[in-house]
């Protein structure tokens, strides 16, 4: 048996197909993000500006968060000191749990050392305590929720993007008297559109489901608090799972769910990926619990991401570029193939300072590559028009078509 074949063919493969992962080295500027430093292929730094984070809101940067995990570093030092059960249960995360839980209108959270870890460990558990579970999932489930529910070793029934009418079908023909879920997201973070939550509601009380939604891309971003859509939507009361992440909008790092104390206690007592897993140091926990309190008390870092985001989107279409029907902050702009996204994305970080990096399949069907721009409150006008006329003049060289 030879390894080395295998495992060479394996890259090889995914080098022919233009959809090899190349991880950029970069530092970002503290005090001046968007701006940053790139590594790669250069003598010394290159200046650049980035444009794909999903510190959605620079709350990463903030002034507050910095001197929270400042002060806690100081404070109690650098790590957690193992499992939450063991040694790793601090104040800090106690408090960021009782922040988190009041966010989302819950008895209860429980926080996780990321949101894959978050979505993978309590749907693969949940479905391991409900017996016979049968779990309905959107066809375009972030991958951690796939993997819990492959996990967790229940049925799976996938429906149709968003589509209501087709999740009520496979309701209909489910077994009244078997526990069912149904899982799904807020917004859909490479296409930017949101699911009908209150629809999906009404289906889940008809037929007697649970219900798991995942806000990732949507906490800190949307509602008078900054809990979600299922907060400014007025919803989060009509579900029973409320799952996050502490990564992107709040800037910093981890994930959780709110629920009840009940559904809290059984994950926080079954689900291997929080038992067996060391905690959240408390200097990432003391920032993330500044970075909340202050988004939950302040909305300049909502509306000014909003803003960036419609300025971006019509800047592009007025220049003619396939810029995607997003109804979010998420600004996809569709190439079509995963050979000149990637090019686009090398040019534009080559030539231009600017760095975006290409989607490709998996994370979206093939045939739909694209680029995913995330401009937030500091991004500049002059950086958007610099930024579009780029993309013009690439379109134009690799000669790509533009919007109709």
């Amino acid at each position: 048996m030879n390894y080395d074949q295998i495992f060479d063919a394996a890259i090889d493969r995914l080098h022919s197909e233009g959809r090899y992962r190349v991880f950029i080295d970069i530092l970002r500027n503290k005090g001046a993000y968007p701006n940053a430093r790139c590594f790669a292929g250069h003598n010394g730094p290159k200046p650049i500006t980035v444009w794909c984070s999903n510190d959605y809101l620079a709350m990463g940067q903030h002034p507050k968060v910095i001197a929270a995990m400042e002060e806690a570093l100081h404070d109690v030092g650098a790590g957690s000191g193992g499992t939450r059960n063991i040694g790793g249960n601090t104040h800090y995360h106690i408090q960021l749990e009782e922040e988190l839980a009041d966010l989302h209108g819950k008895q209860g959270a429980l926080l996780f050392t990321s949101g894959y870890v978050s979505n993978d460990a309590t749907l693969s558990t949940l479905a391991k305590i409900l017996p016979g579970c049968v779990i309905f999932s959107d066809e375009l489930n972030h991958a951690s929720m796939i993997a819990g529910i492959r996990n967790s070793g229940a049925e799976k029934k996938v429906f149709r993007h968003n589509d209501v009418e087709h999740l009520e079908e496979l309701l209909k023909e489910t077994d009244p008297n078997v526990p069912k879920l149904v899982a799904f997201e807020s917004v859909y973070s490479m296409d930017g559109d949101i699911a009908p939550i209150h629809e999906i509601c009404d289906l889940a009380e008809k037929y007697n489901a649970l219900t798991y939604i995942d806000e990732v891309h949507a906490v800190g971003m949307y509602g008078p608090r900054g809990g979600g859509i299922t907060d400014r939507d007025n919803a989060a009361h009509r579900i029973d799972i409320i799952e996050g992440t502490l990564g992107k909008a709040f800037g910093v790092m981890g994930g959780y769910i709110a629920a009840d104390k009940r559904i809290v206690d059984v994950i926080r007592s079954y689900a291997p990926g929080f038992i067996f897993t060391t905690s959240l140091s408390p200097v990432l926990v003391a920032g993330v619990l500044a970075s909340v309190r202050h988004l939950k008390a302040s909305s300049v870092e909502r509306d000014g991401q909003q803003a960036a985001a419609a300025n971006l989107k019509a800047m592009m279409r007025e220049a003619g570029l396939p810029v995607m029907n997003s109804t979010t902050h998420i600004v996809p702009l569709m190439v079509g193939d995963p050979v000149k996204a990637k090019k686009i994305s090398d040019i534009l970080l080559a030539e231009y300072g600017v760095y975006v990096q290409p989607i490709n399949f998996p994370t979206v069907p093939r045939g739909t590559e694209r680029l995913r721009f995330t401009p937030g409150p500091q991004h500049t006008e002059a950086m958007m028009r610099d930024l579009t006329r780029a993309l013009v003049e690439i379109w134009d060289r690799l000669e790509l078509r533009l919007a109709a």
